[in-house]
């Protein structure tokens, strides 16, 4: 390292580095691990019904403390709850297990928590029309 020249004109050396477990805390705030779990599920439920709203999530988010200690060191834990609407027919029990996969994997890859719990509730489901109906009245 190079030395830092003062006003009086002597020099003196760099302070050391400090350890990276030392140097502060890195927060991931609830509602952006909210908004990747809602992105997330939106993801795995692929195109919704026209009137389904869109998936909407609540995040508990529990730091670690001395969070960002070291390359790939988990920034804490997060549980997730998620209303979701779907079409109907479908295998509910499947659609939920892909959401709760892709919630997992997405928010664990970008912000480097781990998922303890992803609960996913139906709120609505949605008559899908037959393939081949006509939308509107018919004769």
């Amino acid at each position: 390292m190079t030395a830092v020249s003062t006003e009086t004109g002597t020099t003196r050396p760099l302070p050391a580095p400090v350890p990276s477990g030392e140097r502060g805390a890195l927060r991931i705030a609830d509602r952006v691990v909210a908004k990747i779990a809602s992105r997330a599920a939106r993801e795995a439920l692929g195109p919704l019904p026209a009137d389904a709203a869109a998936p909407h999530a609540v995040v508990v988010v529990h730091p670690h403390p001395r969070a960002g200690s070291g390359r790939g060191s988990l920034v804490g834990t997060a549980r997730v709850r998620l209303q979701v609407e779907l079409a109907h027919p479908v295998d509910i029990g499947a659609r939920c297990a892909a959401v709760r996969r892709q919630v997992t994997e997405r928010v664990s890859e970008l912000v480097s928590m781990e998922v303890l719990e992803v609960a996913v509730r139906v709120e609505r489901l949605h008559l899908a029309p037959p393939p081949g109906a006509h939308r509107g009245r018919t004769r």
